[in-house]
C-alpha cells in the first residue's frame, strides 16, 4: 500500500523529504476534486494525507466520501487543531483514545 499526499508545494515538501513519492499539488478547485476522486478509486493507495485547509472548500458529497473511506484512509493534517485524526481513529478502532 502506498501513501499519497495532496496539498500545496510547501505542505508536500516535508513528505517528499521523508521519502513519499506520490505527491499532488493541485492547481485550482477542479484539479483538486479530480485528484481526490482518482485517489479514492486507486486500489494501491492505502493512506491519503490531505492539507486540512483544503477540506472545507470541497463539495459536501466529496467530503462525505473522504470521511467515510476506509481504503484509502484519509487524514486531514494542518497547522490548526483538527479533530479529523481523532475521529478517524475512533471510527477505525471504536474507541476515543483522547478520553
Amino acid at each position: 500500500m502506498e501513501i499519497a499526499v495532496v496539498g500545496s508545494p510547501e505542505f508536500t515538501l516535508g513528505f517528499q523529504l521523508a521519502g513519499v513519492s506520490n505527491l499532488y499539488n493541485p492547481e485550482g478547485e477542479e484539479d483538486l476534486h479530480s485528484i481526490l476522486r482518482s485517489l479514492l478509486n486507486n486500489k494501491s493507495v492505502g493512506l491519503m494525507v490531505v492539507d486540512s485547509t483544503m477540506l472545507p472548500t470541497l463539495p459536501e458529497r466529496l467530503r462525505d466520501q473522504l470521511s467515510a473511506s476506509v481504503s484509502p484512509t484519509v487524514l486531514g493534517i494542518g497547522t490548526e487543531e483538527d479533530t479529523t485524526l481523532r475521529e478517524t481513529i475512533r471510527k477505525a478502532i471504536g474507541v476515543d483514545l483522547w478520553k
